[in-house]
């Protein structure tokens, strides 16, 4: 038994030694060599031509248990058996153990760099914290916005742009998905991967969260029964941030935050006393969802000012390109671009704008002030010089400080269809709530107990809202279930991609297969094809980017959320004052993009867009382009800022897209 005991401590030693890494592994295996030399050593000491001393002996020993030559340079059978036998244990114990303990460790070693937990050293670069559906989106707008990181870079006084992501767990296959995307490609090198999550103080000195021109927190999905959700993360994560900045002395760096409930907004503001943007995804999904209903088609405009996919793109300049000038004087410099409105500063901070779209012509711009212009790109909204050879000076355009015509909305009562149960749901009926003017009758169809259904939304929805929400369980991929709901009677079906399923793929998925089956439902009514004009409105909400070129329709709308959100979080982490654009844009009150008939205004024969804008003006509102009742080769409804000459040959039931107020 003792002997037995003594062998398991002295192995509890070597697995000790074992597990503290490579070097006390070499000093292991260094005894061990030690040791077989210096019984090799003592085995051919004595006897024949014997060594000079003992330490000649085990030098002999150790020569034959590194090198296999010396194994013929000996002489006699006890003295060349004692050498085999070293040999062969040289080959196990010194050449076989020793390279795997180091090339072991070199993986291991390798592992680690791979795994990205060395913190970076950079300064003034752009942070996203989190690998979620946005954070590809979002560097693919960083990397496509030229124009404003550009000047983003000149603001910071930084040659190039550095992106450094935050994930969890940091994979070769994350760095292949990046150099896949179309959008990045060649500036995947420029994007830095570190393992951690925003939970962790330690992972957020690893990207440098205190160093960066801006830190985007996007948010990541948590299944519907966790306690632990997105905006709970962001909020320690700001706590974390706002206290290793007094903790070290140092400046809070500019956040965007995106966070999923707005009512946490004044609680996220106030975990971080830092530069902060807070930007509501479900607001704003369902803010875009809610103006859709009133707007018909305006899926199309959206999707290409809010996504870098083609198409134009709002941008805010500062007022000293035009200082001192009017709105109608910037407007005839910029031939490419067009002047929707300007900003002016409310108070001494600068972090607070007022936001006046669609603003009369003749109002001022100081050096203080943001302009707000929709272009092509970033270099098309720099005005033209008053004089020289590249001088640029187009008919002035007065506009009124009034609009003239009455706002165009359907409605005011709207029976709406909605298929499918995600967190988004209350929040989408309390924005339709806002609208005053708007009865809305809503159905919301889903396999989610009804109970559930009602708990959520009472504890969002506000007591004596004019919105009507009645539950139903059934399945809408299930041609019995949705033949009995009759959607042919409503005025929008509206489909929302499930968060209850394992990954946007399959909610995409469900979805498709639910928006086949009610063309199926709606071809086989009676004298469809006389009623198809008076079809309902269908709005789709997808979740996966990919997915939308799946299903190529004239009858739907598409709203892919992670896109429209990733767009927002980026071009806000680059330029702050956009939010309070978008704020105004898509809330009740305010400013709106409308769609007006051609009947509205006066417009001259075969006019082209200079002839449009003119006539829109007099009405008081701002021409954006125009909506087709056909699409184009490429699928487009919309023509947004086309040139000024060119023609619009305007056909019937072909719409104008303006920028008005309510």
């Amino acid at each position: 038994m003792l002997p037995l005991q003594f062998i398991d401590r002295v192995k509890y030693l070597v697995e000790r030694q074992f597990v503290k890494g490579a070097l006390f592994q070499l000093l292991v295996v260094a005894i061990f060599i030690g040791l077989i030399s210096l019984v090799g050593g003592l085995l051919v000491w004595p006897g024949e031509n014997s060594f000079s001393s003992l330490g000649d002996a085990i030098w002999w020993a150790f020569l034959r248990l590194t090198d296999p030559g010396y194994l013929g340079d000996d002489e006699g059978g006890w003295r060349r058996l004692v050498s085999t036998i070293l040999t062969v244990s040289g080959y196990v114990v010194f050449m076989g153990t020793l390279v795997a303990i180091l090339t072991r460790s070199l993986i291991a070693r390798m592992t680690d760099l791979e795994r990205g937990l060395t913190p970076v050293t950079l300064r003034h670069h752009v942070v996203v914290l989190g690998w979620t559906s946005r954070t590809v989106p979002i560097l693919q707008e960083l990397t496509a916005s030229t124009g404003r990181v550009k000047r983003f870079l000149q603001r910071h006084a930084v040659r190039r742009l550095r992106l450094v992501v935050l994930s969890e767990e940091v994979s070769s296959a994350q760095l292949l998905s990046l150099r896949n995307e179309r959008d990045i490609g060649s500036h995947a090198g420029k994007i830095v991967l570190r393992s951690g999550t925003p939970l962790q103080p330690d992972a957020l000195h690893r990207v440098a969260c205190l160093d960066a021109a801006a830190v985007i927190i996007p948010s990541s999905s948590h299944g519907p029964d966790s306690l632990v959700t997105s905006d709970v993360e962001t909020v320690k994560a700001l706590l974390s941030m706002a206290s290793q900045a007094q903790y070290l002395r140092r400046e809070l760096p500019y956040i965007v935050a995106e966070i999923e409930d707005i009512r946490k907004q004044a609680l996220v503001e106030r975990a971080y006393p830092g530069p902060l943007e807070v930007v509501s995804g479900d607001a704003i999904v369902s803010r875009l969802l809610v103006q859709t209903l009133l707007h018909p088609g305006l899926t199309e405009i959206c999707n290409e000012l809010l996504t870098a996919r083609y198409g134009n793109d709002i941008f805010v300049r500062s007022g000293d390109i035009a200082e001192g000038q009017t709105l109608e004087q910037l407007a005839s410099r910029c031939p490419d671009a067009i002047v929707m409105g300007v900003l002016h500063p409310l108070g001494e901070q600068g972090d607070r704008w007022d936001v006046r779209l669609n603003a009369s012509s003749d109002t001022r711009i100081s050096a203080r002030d943001r302009v707000i212009l929709m272009a092509r790109d970033y270099d098309d909204t720099e005005p033209a010089p008053e004089t020289g050879k590249h001088a640029v000076r187009m008919p002035a355009i007065a506009r009124s400080s009034t609009p003239v015509l009455p706002v165009n909305h359907a409605g005011p009562r709207h029976r709406i269809l909605l298929l499918g149960w995600n967190r988004r749901v209350p929040a989408l009926l309390s924005e339709m709530g806002l609208y005053d003017a708007h009865e809305f009758d809503v159905d919301v169809v889903s396999i989610v107990a009804a109970e559930t259904r009602e708990a959520e939304i009472s504890r969002y929805l506000a007591t004596g809202t004019s919105v009507r929400a009645r539950q139903i369980v059934a399945d809408f991929i299930v041609e019995d279930d949705l033949r009995r709901l009759r959607p042919e009677s409503y005025d929008s079906i509206l489909f929302l991609s499930s968060d209850r399923l394992a990954s946007g793929e399959e909610a995409d998925a469900r979805t498709m297969m639910g928006y086949l089956q009610l063309g199926e439902v709606l071809a086989s009514q009676p004298s469809a094809r006389e009623r198809s004009t008076d079809e309902p409105q269908i709005i789709m909400e997808l979740s996966d980017p990919d997915n939308e070129t799946l299903l190529v329709t004239n009858r739907s709308e598409t709203v892919v959320s992670p896109m429209v959100l990733s767009h927002i979080l980026a071009q806000v982490a680059l330029r702050r004052e956009l939010k309070a654009v978008l704020d105004e844009l898509f809330t009740p009150g305010g400013a709106e993009i409308m769609l007006r008939p051609q009947s509205d205004f006066d417009l001259p024969v075969n006019a082209d867009f200079a002839a449009l804008e003119k006539a829109v003006a007099a009405c008081g509102e701002t021409a954006l382009g125009v909506f087709r009742s056909t699409p184009d080769s490429d699928g487009h409804w919309v023509q947004l800022n086309p040139p000024r000459s060119t023609l619009m040959a305007l056909e019937p039931g072909d719409q104008l897209v303006v920028l008005s107020r309510v």
